[in-house]
């Protein structure tokens, strides 16, 4: 079970990263050049846990800023 977890997450994150890349740069291409892009990238548990109330939803936040 490990391993398919593992995989499962890995498929997301390369695929997110690919993406990612892809729609940062297509940003900076329509921005003036000295400006940097200010970004958040956030990471929300969408699993559906009925009336569970000792769910604790998984939820992630990052900001960093990307330098032209």
């Amino acid at each position: 079970m490990e391993d398919n977890a593992r995989n499962d997450v890995r498929k997301l994150l390369k695929t997110f990263g690919i993406q990612a890349d892809q729609a940062i740069m297509a940003q900076l291409e329509k921005i003036s050049n000295d400006q940097s892009l200010r970004v958040r990238i956030i990471l929300e548990d969408q699993t559906d846990y009925a009336d569970s109330s000792w769910a604790d939803p998984l939820h992630l936040e990052i900001e960093g800023e990307i330098r032209r």
